[in-house]
């Protein structure tokens, strides 16, 4: 068994980008100047963080709190926050508190200073979900406006595909788009308007119903599904993308919720395993970002033994036609970043559905030392597991070049 001498490069499925001002600013018609989403700069009067609910409130100009900027769009007001872009500063200095753009690093909007830090990094390419819209886009979701939301999701896929992924980014920056949730049929259009100039992945919740949306189980989203599946699209989730974290009373604080931040994956994964859409779309395939995997072992086996004894029962005879350990060993893709608990069990998950991820610019980020975790974490296992994990099935799942990049159409 041949031991790693070098880590290799890493393509990571979980980083961020914090969009700059002029995103939605210089895309949208101007007659939604005034209420598309736009940064004003503003004091921050109050913010809290409990229960999984995060909640700021922005102060008018003669209030004294700390400067931020603040995307404004509609009814809602929302501060650039440390928690978004906490890399290049201690762990003990990272607070919830309401930044300005000067106060975080270049490299969580801009693209050159992006690329310098996944060199610090040892990252080769990565895929970037949004912040402002959320992990799903739920802030487009949420708003009274649909043709604007529709407006707004086009207008940040463009700039993710045209710019964030540009020629600038050198095929190091992955595109990961958004769908207009509320309107499957929409959903699919955007889809396929992405796939055609390369795109590969896309964002949607963990668990819809939480934002007031079908679930899974019926047919509400199979024009969607269909259009991932026909076009090879990979359905990426990420912690958070139901609008609310983990958590286990209203009062609990954040560390009740940062340790249980898998809760949700691991709710959604048995939803997408006991559902039936992998045996009606034989191309689907999801990703779990930032979900961690050491969990995933137990929930399979479980998953199986419910499956096995009580299915006539359990309402999935008639639909889930396979033991689910074997759906998610070719549909479902765990993602970690620092789970040396889940590597020392990787047998028991599978090599081909492990994916590596640094979370930049994010508080959890293992920036600038993932390539150390990472051989810390992963010492263990033989040179080519390492880089299955850690480029060669990302490459496969994103459709990238040979060398880990991003092609556009050429994909």
């Amino acid at each position: 068994m041949e031991r790693m001498e070098t880590f290799p490069k890493i393509i990571s499925v979980d980083d961020h980008t914090v969009e700059p001002a002029h995103v939605w600013r210089d895309r949208l018609p101007s007659k939604y100047r005034d209420t598309g989403p736009r940064i004003v700069r503003a004091p921050l009067k109050e913010m809290t963080f409990t229960g999984g609910k995060f909640a700021p409130e922005m102060g008018g100009p003669d209030d004294a709190g700390p400067l931020a900027d603040w995307w404004v769009y509609e009814d809602l007001h929302r501060p650039l926050t440390r928690l978004d872009t906490a890399v290049g500063y201690d762990r003990d200095e990272v607070r919830l508190e309401a930044i300005t753009y000067e106060q975080m690093r270049p490299g969580s909007y801009d693209v050159p200073a992006r690329l310098a830090d996944m060199d610090v990094n040892h990252v080769q390419s990565a895929l970037c979900f949004p912040t402002f819209p959320r992990f799903c886009g739920q802030t487009f979701t949420e708003a009274k406006d649909r043709e604007l939301g529709l407006l707004g999701v086009r207008a940040y896929n463009d700039w993710m595909v045209e710019e964030w992924c540009g020629p600038q980014a050198q095929g190091r920056l992955i595109p990961l788009t958004l769908v207009p949730l509320w309107d499957a049929e929409l959903a699919a259009e955007e889809v396929r308007r992405n796939a055609a100039r390369g795109v590969r992945a896309v964002c949607f919740s963990e668990i819809p119903p939480r934002l007031g949306l079908p679930s899974i189980h019926g047919d509400d989203w199979d024009p969607f599904l269909r259009a991932c599946d026909e076009t090879r699209t990979v359905i990426a989730m990420h912690i958070g993308s139901s609008s609310k974290m983990p958590s286990t009373s209203a009062d609990a604080p954040p560390a009740v919720g940062s340790t249980i931040t898998f809760a949700n994956c691991c709710f959604s994964m048995v939803d997408w395993l006991m559902s039936g859409k992998f045996e009606r779309f034989p191309h689907l395939r999801i990703m779990y970002a930032e979900g961690q995997i050491g969990w995933i072992p137990y929930i399979l086996e479980r998953a199986d033994v419910v499956w096995e004894e009580n299915r006539g029962w359990g309402g999935v005879a008639d639909k889930v036609l396979r033991p689910p350990s074997e759906l998610f060993a070719e549909h479902v893709y765990g993602c970690f970043f620092d789970d040396a608990f889940g590597l020392k069990n990787i047998d028991a998950i599978g090599v081909p559905n492990v994916l590596y991820e640094t979370d930049y610019p994010h508080s959890d980020s293992t920036w600038p030392k993932s390539k150390e975790v990472g051989e810390a974490q992963m010492g263990h296992l033989p040179a080519d597991l390492v880089e299955r994990i850690v480029r060669g099935n990302a490459i496969d799942l994103l459709g990238l070049t040979p060398e880990g990049l991003w092609a556009g159409t050429r994909s």
